[in-house]
């Protein structure tokens, strides 16, 4: 997982540190040939299922694939990665199927991405892909999602928009991401990056409506700040009446971290539908 960072590193050191813990295509050098399998999966997934592609905004990136389990099937909304500079809808869609078959509806949605837009622009696309949702299945959904998918689905639950929220590798304090070159397209400084982490965002304690839980998955053989960041939003959300938990995914780096939501037996599969069909 690496070193974790010392109390006394200077900045040079600790901007060499947060690089090479949140540089996670740097960290897996195996990173295309996934990214190509999530591709060439889900254009079958596509094909075989052909999901509603529907539009929840007015730009081009503001579309979902729907994939219908039926009537009054709960619903659960996939929010991708790609430090909101990378990736899109067309990347995910196989990660529907094993959900489908528990009949669950999931729902995929696109967004701008960085630099054209603000990552405070695309948190508000996804407010409005989540509330399309709700107004469609009368419901509101569970969220999950990867990386700064998960940051967004976290931030869903803290407004009140999801009935559960289950993050991926989720990145819930952003100040570190201002000292790396990821910063480059998202543009942060520390108030805004600060203003924008949902470790500081009210948590969900059933103080106003939507759902309380958020499990924190994280790979086993991720960095310690990704670790850390799981471990410390689970504590802080939790020390404030949310329900958390932590989930330690054996062997599993940032990308193979997503694998088991393609087995419908996969205990975070299971997880999903447990939060999504709880009263």
């Amino acid at each position: 997982m690496g070193k974790a960072l010392s109390p006394e590193a200077t900045h040079n050191e600790r901007a060499a540190a947060y690089e090479a813990a949140y540089n996670n295509r740097a960290r897996v050098p195996g990173h295309p040939a996934i990214l190509d399998r999530w591709r060439k999966d889900s254009l079958r997934v596509i094909d075989a299922r052909r999901p509603e592609t529907l539009e929840y905004g007015p730009s081009e990136r503001q579309k979902m694939e729907w994939f219908d389990a039926g009537p009054g099937a709960p619903v659960a909304v996939f929010m991708h990665g790609g430090y909101w500079q990378a990736l899109d809808r067309g990347w995910f869609a196989w990660v529907a199927p094993a959900l489908l078959e528990h009949g669950i509806s999931v729902a995929v949605p696109g967004y701008d991405l960085a630099p054209g837009v603000s990552v405070g622009k695309i948190i508000s696309q996804m407010r409005s892909a989540t509330e399309f949702v709700r107004a469609r299945s009368g419901k509101r959904p569970l969220v999950f999602g990867h990386s700064v998918g998960g940051h967004m689905a976290a931030g869903m639950l803290s407004e009140g928009r999801a009935r559960a929220a289950l993050a991926i590798s989720g990145v819930f304090d952003l100040e570190p991401l201002v000292h790396t070159s990821l910063n480059e397209a998202l543009k942060l400084d520390a108030p805004v990056a600060r203003a924008l982490s949902p470790i500081h965002w009210p948590a969900p304690n059933g103080a106003t409506p939507g759902g309380t839980t958020l499990d924190c998955w994280v790979g086993g053989a991720e960095s310690n700040e990704f670790v850390r960041q799981s471990r410390e939003m689970a504590a802080a959300w939790g020390g404030k009446g949310a329900d958390t938990h932590v989930e330690i995914v054996d062997g599993a780096d940032h990308f193979t971290v997503l694998d088991p939501l393609a087995d419908p037996n996969s205990p975070m599969v299971k997880r999903l539908v447990e939060l999504a069909t709880a009263e």
